[in-house]
């Protein structure tokens, strides 16, 4: 028997052909791809640099003879699980479902598994969630913070040694942080509208106790300021700023006889909330009411009007997050980084400028 035959038929008894085949090895590995075993295992886990055509044989061993290592044993050797935590406000939010998408697509490359917790804006639940994951031993967490989030939901991981990198919702910290550049994006948006003559502006301001709603928030008043102009408190809605609340408080607004003739939505959830209120009292947009929005819906095609709006680049901040992670596990003591990046804007026809072409800079 030959020694490609002799591997053939290992391959074949370990992968199950046989009812009661033992698991493939290690050592199986090794012999079908003629290496040593200290080999296959820098292939595995990537422990040392091995040449490309060794490399090339040892992964079609692997798929060869189904071999996969046993979890629970390499993280006990390691110190690993190979998991990571991501603990976020709201994962039903299209941002933050792209944010999700980011982090489990960047995980699943780096060869980790991404355990998904939703903290539901609840500090304490967001607590409750960051003691489970550390008690499964995720080798680090990514977090985007409730709105209420207390120092424990930092300090808990660091007092525990797991790596922590913030998400979306950033802290004066000397953390790893990914963010998107709020303030400046909403200032842009908000200075077109002024520039249009537009002097009763209004915005769906939320939570201010969210950092990035905060954020959105400072660029409103300082369009207003290099304008020369107060904000009316009467124009800013704050509350939790999900869909139903927007909707009741644009509802009062839009009726009221010195009504604004621009609404700014500061996310998502309070760009739908607005829209509805416009539509039940049949305020055309651009006609009847200006409008510009943080966050763009998952479709503005479908709009009859598409709203101008800066899109942040969401599946690109959960991946530079895992970025981070994947950094901070390989060098622990690294200085913290934290990363902006730029919102998109997207110019479209709910400014009512009558010229969607031209560029908001």
């Amino acid at each position: 028997m030959t020694e490609a035959t002799r591997g053939r038929t290992t391959a074949q008894h370990h992968n199950g052909s046989t009812p009661g085949a033992a698991r493939p090895t290690i050592i199986d590995v090794a012999h079908l791809a003629g290496v040593s075993t200290s080999t296959v295992s820098h292939v595995v886990n990537g422990t040392k640099p091995v040449s490309e055509p060794i490399r090339s044989r040892v992964l079609g061993a692997i798929e060869a003879t189904g071999y996969t290592q046993h979890a629970a044993a390499r993280s006990l050797r390691r110190d690993r699980t190979e998991s990571i935590g991501l603990v976020i406000s709201d994962s039903g939010q299209p941002a933050f479902a792209d944010m999700v998408r980011g982090v489990e697509q960047a995980a699943s490359e780096a060869g980790l598994v991404m355990l998904l917790v939703n903290s539901s804006e609840d500090p304490q639940k967001e607590l409750r969630a960051i003691e489970a994951l550390q008690s499964r031993r995720v080798d680090g967490l990514i977090l985007a913070r409730a709105a209420r989030s207390t120092a424990a939901a930092i300090d808990w991981p660091k007092a525990q040694g797991v790596p922590l990198v913030l998400l979306d919702r950033l802290a004066d910290l000397p953390l790893d942080q990914v963010g998107v550049e709020s303030e400046s994006a909403v200032r842009t948006l908000v200075r077109h509208l002024l520039e249009l003559g537009h002097r009763r502006i209004a915005i769906t301001a939320g939570n201010l106790d969210v950092p990035t709603l905060r954020e959105r928030y400072s660029g409103y008043e300082r369009a207003h300021a290099d304008a020369g102009l107060a904000v009316d408190p009467s124009l800013v809605l704050t509350g939790v700023g999900d869909e139903d609340e927007t909707q009741v408080l644009v509802r009062e607004l839009l009726q009221r006889p010195d009504r604004p003739t621009a609404i700014v939505g500061a996310s998502s959830p309070m760009t739908v909330g607005t829209l509805r209120a416009a539509a039940q009292l049949g305020v055309s947009i651009p006609d009847d009411l200006a409008f510009v929005s943080f966050d763009s819906l998952p479709t503005p095609d479908l709009l009859r009007c598409p709203p101008t709006s800066a899109e942040q680049p969401a599946r690109d901040a959960g991946r530079e997050a895992m970025r981070l992670l994947l950094r901070r596990l390989a060098e622990p003591k690294a200085a913290p980084t934290t990363v902006r990046l730029a919102a998109r804007l997207s110019h479209r026809e709910s400014c009512g400028c009558g010229h969607p072409e031209r560029p908001l800079v």
